[in-house]
């Protein structure tokens, strides 16, 4: 994750993630294919670790509007002190083109489709409207979230960090930018 963050992606060489590891350079490939596999294993590592988080903290949450404002905390709280890792999933991933072509993986896929459970439900209740897609909704919270923390990992943050984006956030997707009536 270091190397990557300190060098990017096409300037990193294998031999420098091994050397970072503490292995020889041919253990890496014992595990990994290529340095687009191991790119892409650190993505998916992250997005096992969101899944993990939502799926013990979401049944705690009443509500769709609290389980949406915990899956924005969770996923920028899981950044919070680690801003290599938010660099390598939000900046270094974009430039591997193998990554952007799996992007659709899985695990990706099995985020997204928590997330749109939680706008389904809220909508099958009457909390939340009926006229946006879930799946749609699920995507603009992810991107929203994926930009907030791009914009964080290279230092350019708004003023409160993380957390204060957080509920920020929150407020925009329950609330939109309208005016409180």
């Amino acid at each position: 994750m270091r190397v990557f963050a300190r060098k990017g992606f096409h300037a990193t060489r294998v031999s420098e993630v091994a050397k970072a590891a503490g292995v020889a350079d041919g253990t890496i490939y014992l595990y990994f294919k290529s340095k687009d596999a191991l790119l892409v294993s650190l993505f998916e590592h992250r997005v096992e670790r969101l899944l993990s988080f939502l799926e013990s903290e979401l049944p705690r949450c009443e509500g769709a509007a609290n389980k949406l404002k915990r899956v924005i905390e969770i996923q920028l709280g899981l950044l919070e002190g680690e801003r290599d890792l938010a660099e390598v999933v939000t900046v270094i991933l974009r430039q591997s083109t193998k990554l952007m072509k799996e992007y659709a993986a899985p695990k990706f896929s099995a985020y997204l489709d928590a997330i749109a459970r939680v706008v389904a439900e809220g909508q099958a209740s009457g909390e939340l409207r009926q006229d946006v897609a879930p799946h749609l909704a699920a995507r603009a919270i992810f991107g929203a979230l994926d930009g907030i923390a791009m914009t964080w990992a290279l230092g350019k943050a708004d003023r409160g960090g993380l957390a204060w984006a957080s509920g920020q956030l929150v407020e925009i997707v329950l609330h939109g930018l309208q005016p409180p009536r």
